[in-house]
Parts: structure tokens; sequence; C-alpha cells
């Protein structure tokens, strides 16, 4: 059942424009709702709008570019009520209902009135979903005297010539002949009024054709009326053309083109006048276009209508196609134009043209507005129309609507941008747990903040999402300085302990410094809340000693900041002293031994006098009390032995005595017998530090105790010698290829397993000699009969595979 209210106000608005009702119904008062247009015939009732039934009788239900839906009747159209052909009234009814099925549905009963008498010889109208041709046709009168009588009969005679007119279709296909009657089954709508014949025929009919004029396509229907009685035969030209296309567009204006001269009206083209031409939007003509920034050019062949895209009259609308958000514009536009010619005196041809704009992407922008000092993300999206709506955020990899982020303490807000565009503001601390942080290069950290935007676009509310990244690098990390200083035996760094191991590791060497690391290598090491005060005595694995002399040394310890995971070096703390020691044996890294040994002999013994094993290794400065060597490893009768995973060289520091010749047995002596021990430890296996032992010459005859060293990056030593025998030269290459050598006398060093590329070359030209490997080995010395030695090949067989000979 239909309940019959009266219109709330503000719900239609209507008018005439062109000989064509115009019916607005407003938006507002349909959300959520149904609706249905019903057009009010006074003999038949109610009759229900649809597609068909639009097309043929002149009717045109849309909707305008702000979404109200539009109504549009031609003053000629079925139901009208036609008052002499200048006044007109036509009445719907707007059914509106909650429900799909329109039951309990409200109506509402809404009456129009059109008065137009401009009629002009012909007129042709060219709407949305029909084209129509109406024709004025003047029949001469008998007499004077007949027509009060002609005029007063001429309804009964409208209603018998209804059914006696013909049409005759001219197409591709070839003529075509039929009954009024059946025309309205083919779509077609055919009648006359007082004054005038018109025909009403849909777009793409059978009938129809297609032709290009002036490079717009064209529809149009050919067609004569024909009204036939023994004294009369009436033929009416009712040529239809309208056109179908026409739009083009750039990326920031449309242009729509209409043909001047339309070869199917015109029949004589030299006659043709143009007389006015005007342009409006929305059923509004448009006095001044330049005002409102259109463009409204024409000439003998064509009229231009250009619209920049976002004009006002027209409207955006966001949408989304293909996971990428864009707009489109569209705007409703009709085209007067109004010509002469020989043939009809006067055409006025409207065109009523709603243009949408293919979809314009707009990828939305991510503007970082942070300010670092304030330690707050500040991004700000868009751009974006008013139908556009954000629904939720997803910061990290944690969703939150509006209400949970604001209540999560994240600020977002609409801004208004420029253009009657906006956008969505967001500000996100620094240091929220969901921000990602990194510490990068020295003493900065960088704070990540990941996006992913959800919106509701457009009038049909499609979720759009937009993922962003936004990073920000500032100084706020203090890298931290260490202190040194020593004491007369030990060497102290004072390092701050905030952000170790968040941020960083320290490292000796390449060892990490941790407990281990302390107790094994005779650190001693302390924390309070602000600092770890690390001890090192001075004879300490990893102590390096820049200068050694008689009676000093000057040693150095260095401790490394590294980052935690890349082990990137950012600073190496050194701590550096000057030491006076009596007594002590360093072991360089590069082999070298450097000796300061106290006598404290009764009596006291000749310092200048002692020596190593080898007998001319003598001391490089001595006194009284103290003698100084210096030597390498390989030489002064050193030897080598494997203990374990370390390889030790041993020499030995000896004092020979001088005898006076007596003149009966035992013989005497007056010096003191004197021998020390000297020892330098090398670890095999793994890379260790540069260390050093303290000899106690108070003790003759014991060894000493201490640790030794062996070359960082390497874990055992192999040393190369040049030995020439007759013709026959070995050099040592540093790698497979054989092209690039060692110098003599230098130390090759290797870690354990690695290959060492030894090369053997027979000089000799003599093209009788060969060459043979019989025994081949190496040897810590360049005596060749030193021992330990490392078999290469014995009777010209390989033994091992860590050196390679060539």
């Amino acid at each position: 059942l239909a309940h019959l209210c009266v219109l709330p106000p503000g719900f239609v608005e209507s008018s005439c424009h062109s000989r064509i009702f115009w019916m607005k119904m407003n938006k507002l008062f349909l959300q959520r709702k149904f609706f249905q247009v019903e057009i009010n015939d006074p003999y038949a009732g109610s009759v229900l709008l649809d597609e068909k039934l639009a097309s043929r009788c002149g009717y045109v239900l849309s909707e305008d570019v702000w979404g109200n839906p539009i109504f549009r009747a031609s003053v000629l159209g079925c139901h009208v009520v036609n008052e002499a052909d200048e006044l007109f009234s036509l009445t719907v009814n707007i059914r509106v209902s909650s429900f799909p099925s329109m039951r309990a549905a409200v109506t509402y009963t809404y009456p129009m009135y059109c008065s137009y008498s401009s009629w002009a010889p012909r007129e042709i109208v060219c709407e949305e979903n029909y084209m129509e041709v109406s024709v004025k046709t003047d029949v001469p009168a008998v007499s004077n005297d007949y027509t009060l009588a002609w005029m007063s009969a001429l309804p009964e005679t409208q209603n018998l010539a209804y059914q006696l007119w013909q049409l005759m279709f001219v197409s591709p296909s070839g003529r075509k002949r039929i009954m009024v009657s059946d025309a309205a089954k083919l779509g077609y709508s055919f009648n006359n009024t007082l004054s005038r014949v018109y025909l009403r025929a849909p777009y793409h009919s059978n009938e129809s054709d297609f032709s290009m004029v002036g490079g717009v396509n064209m529809n149009m229907v050919t067609s004569t009326s024909m009204y036939r009685q023994r004294w009369l035969l009436l033929l009416i030209d009712t040529t239809v053309s309208c056109p179908v296309d026409g739009t083009s567009f750039t990326d920031t204006t449309l242009t729509w083109t209409v043909p001047s001269i339309i070869p199917t009206l015109v029949l004589q083209e030299s006659t043709f006048l143009s007389k006015s031409i005007s342009m409006g939007v929305d059923g509004q003509v448009i006095a001044n276009p330049r005002e409102k920034n259109y463009l409204m050019e024409h000439n003998t062949t064509h009229i231009g209508i250009t619209i920049p895209i976002g004009a006002e009259g027209g409207k955006l609308k966001s949408s989304v196609s293909g996971g990428v958000y864009g707009v489109t514009y569209s705007i409703d536009l009709f085209l007067e134009h109004t010509w002469t010619d020989a043939d009809w005196q006067t055409t006025k041809y409207t065109v009523i043209k709603p243009i949408v704009t293919p979809f314009i992407p707009q990828i939305p922008t991510v503007i970082n507005n942070t300010l670092p000092e304030e330690r707050i993300f500040n991004v700000a999206f868009g751009h974006f129309l008013p139908d556009v709506s954000l629904v939720s955020i997803t910061i990290g990899n944690v969703p939150f609507t509006l209400r949970q982020a604001q209540h999560q303490g994240y600020k977002i807000y609409e801004a208004p941008f420029s253009n009657t565009t906006k956008g969505f503001i967001l500000e996100v601390p620094f240091d929220d747990p969901y921000v990602l942080k990194e510490y990068v290069n020295k003493n900065e950290t960088k704070y990540t903040l990941l996006l992913n935007y959800t919106l509701n676009v457009g009038p049909e509310m499609t979720l759009y999402y937009h993922s962003a990244e936004l990073e920000c690098i500032i100084a706020d990390i203090e890298l931290p300085e260490a202190v040194g200083y020593c004491d007369k035996e030990n060497l102290y760094l004072a390092i701050p302990i905030l952000g170790l191991h968040q941020y960083w590791n320290l490292y000796i060497g390449n060892k990490l410094l941790n407990r281990h690391t302390v107790l094994t290598n005779g650190y001693f090491a302390a924390t309070n809340s602000t600092h770890l005060i690390l001890q090192i005595p001075l004879f300490a694995i990893g102590v390096i000693y820049e200068e050694v002399s008689f009676q000093k040394i000057k040693a150095r310890f260095d401790v490394v900041l590294r980052k935690v995971r890349t082990l990137e070096t950012l600073e190496i703390f050194s701590t550096r002293c000057n030491f006076n020691s009596s007594a002590f044996v360093v072991c360089h890294p590069d082999g070298t031994i450097m000796i300061s040994a106290q006598m404290k002999t009764v009596p006291a013994i000749d310092m200048s006098k002692t020596k190593l094993r080898d007998s001319s290794c003598k001391p490089k400065e001595y006194n009284k009390e103290h003698a100084f060597f210096k030597f390498h490893v390989t030489t002064c009768g050193t030897s080598v032995r494997f203990e374990g995973d370390h390889i030790i060289y041993e020499n030995e520091i000896s004092y020979e005595k001088e005898t006076l010749p007596g003149r009966s047995l035992p013989t005497i002596t007056r010096d003191t017998d004197y021998r020390l021990t000297v020892l330098c430890y090398y670890r095999a296996k793994e890379t260790v530090m540069l260390g050093a032992f303290v000899s106690d010459s108070s003790m003759p005859k014991s060894p000493p105790f201490g640790s030794g060293t062996v070359v960082p990056r390497s874990n055992s030593a192999v040393y190369r010698r040049i030995r020439q025998v007759l013709n026959v030269v070995s050099r040592v290459s540093k790698d497979g290829s054989f092209m690039e050598f060692y110098e003599p006398n230098m130390a090759v060093l290797r870690r354990f397993l690695d290959p060492v590329f030894l090369e053997v070359e027979l000089k000799d030209e003599s093209p009788e000699a060969e060459l043979y490997l019989d025994n081949c080995w190496v040897t810590g010395s360049l005596d060749f009969n030193s021992t330990p030695r490392w078999n290469i090949t014995v009777d010209g067989q390989v033994v091992t595979e860590r050196p390679t000979c060539a």
C-alpha cells in the first residue's frame, strides 16, 4: 500500500529549459532509501518508468554530478498534457521506501508545468537515451469561412490520422515502410500535435546508421513521415542525427566537439547560416562562459567547448581502479545551436551531454614534516577529495582504529589542503614501542615508522590501502670516552658502561672482553654504576711495547669499541705510559726478542761477557748489573719446539767463567756460574696478543715464567730461506700463481694447515740437466742441519699437504 504524503520542503525542485521538464530530487532525503518514479497518465493512471518506456516516450532518469536523482521529460512526451502547443503539464509520482521491494512506500505526487511558444520550424533534441525531431506542419486552410469549423473538428481528425500515418526508413540495408503502430513496437514514437509532427527514436536502432562528420561519430535515422488520403498526400522529412562521441581529454582539460554543419540535416550547405550558439551546465544557460573559465569556440566546421578539469559546475569524485587511487570529473553540458537554410528556414538543435572523464590516477603523497628535535614523527598524507575518509591505520604491524589510535596517544586529525582537498595528519613519538629503532653510524639512531593507511573512497566506500615508510636519523647516542692512566706496574682504562652491550661491545684484539678474557689474560676488572675500570699489568697479554730500551719500556694497551651487530670498529681506547723496569723479556710479533737481564751475583760478574747460545750474540747495552739483548728467533742459536698448542722458542743467557792458572789443583775462579733460560711462547692454533714475561735473575738456572705471542692474523710461522746449491734456486711464492715471490730472509707467516707454495728452479742451461726433488724439507734456520724440520718430499714422494712445491 502506498501512502500519499505532502512533499517535504526542499525535496524536489523543477524548471523548464528548452522545452524540457527538469526535475531534481535532493539525495539527502533519500539516504539509505529506495525510490521509484511513476508517470501519472490522466487517462490510464500511474505508469512505472523503465528504460524502454523512457527512450520511447522522451524521459530520462539519471543523476547529476552531485549524485542527486534527475528526471527530464520532453514536452512532446507520451503522457504530457498539451494545450495548443504552448502550455504543457506533467505529473509524476515519487515512491520512497525503506525496502527494495518498495513495500510500505510513501508516494509523493509532483506536478510540473512548462510554457513554450517559440517553436522553430524544425527542432531536434539529442538526449542521453533518445533522439527527437519535431517539424511544423502548415496545411493551408480551405477558406477563412471554414477555419473555425476546421479547428473544431481537428481533434477528431487527429485521432483518425494516427492510424493512417506511415513511416519510411532509409538505411544501408534498404528502404523499410511501416505503419506507425508497428513503429512503436520497434521503440519509436511518432505522433502529431495541433501544429507539429514528431518522431522519437532510440540510439542504435536497426534502422539507424553511423557517419563520421568532422571526426565526430554521428548516429542518424533517415525517415520520411507520410500521410495519404484521396485528396491529400503529405510527406514530412523527419530525419534526425545526433553525436555519440566527440569528447577528448588531457591531464587538465576536457573538450567536447560538435559539428557545425551536419550534412544529413543541411542539404544545401551554401545556404547555411549560423544564427546563435549557447552552452549551459546542469540545465542553466551560461551567458558568459569565460567568467567560469570555460572556453567555447566555433568555426565553419566545428563547435568546441573546453572545460578545465575541476572547474565550477562539475564535480570531482574519488575512485579506486586496480588498487590505485584516482579521480573522475563529471559535468552535465548542453549545447543549443540555431541556424537557417533554404530548406528549413530555422532549425534549433539541442544536445544534452553528460561527460565523465576517464580515471585519472592521483597517487597520494606522504609528506614528512618531522622536526627531529621534537622527537615526534609528523606525517601528512594527501591530497584527497572530501569524499575520502580515514578508517584505520597500521603502525608497525599493529592495526588501530581511529579511536584506538587516539587512546594509544597518537594524534590523528584532518587538515585542509589547497584546491578544496584535504589530508590526514599523524603524530607518533620516536620512543613509541611500535617505532623501529636501529643504531647506525657512530652515535646515531635511525627511527623507522612503518605505516599502512586504510581509507574509504568515494560514494561507493571502496577500501583503499596505502603504505609508507619514514625514517629519521638523529645523533642522540653519546659515544663513550675512556680515560687512561698508569701506576708503576699497571695500565688502567676507565670506560663508561652506558650503552655497552646494547650498542657496542669491547674487544681486546679480536677477543670479546668478558669475564673469561679478563681471567685468562691476567687482567683485573671492576664495575661501578657508571664505569668499567680495567687494570692491565705491564707484562700481561695484549700489551703493545712501542719502544723497548735498556731499562725503559714505552707500553700501550688498546681496547676496541665495536658495534654489536656489524663488529664495525668505532673507537680505539688506548692508554700509554713509560715504565722503568730492571728485568724483562719482550717477545715481539715479528719474532724479535728483547731481554733486559738483571745480574745480582756475588761477586758481581762482567756483564759485557754474557752471551746467548751463539757466543757471537753479545749484549747490545750493559752496565754493572744489567745486560740488554735483542735478537730474532731464527738467530743466536734459538731452538724451537712444540708443546700442546704452543710454539716455544728458547735461548739462554750465560756467562763464561774466567779461570786463573794455579800452582796446584783445583783451578781457582773468581766468577760466579750464571745461566738464565729465556722462553717465548707463540700460540699455534689461534690469534693471540703481544705478551711478555718478567724474569727474576736472583734465581739462577730457574726458567722464567710468562707467556708468548704470535703475529696477529697468523697462527703458525714458517720461515723461508734461500737455498742455493750449485745452480739450483728455491723461492717461496705468495700464492698458487707463482707470479709474485717473497724477498729473501723474510719470515713467511701462515695459519696452521695453510699451504706454502715453494718453487725450485734449475739454473743450469745445459740441455742434459734435469731436476728431480728427492728430499725437500723446511727448517727454522739457515742451518741445513737444524731441527726440527718438516718434510715435504721424501724420496721424491709428497708426505704432507701443507706446503706445496713447484
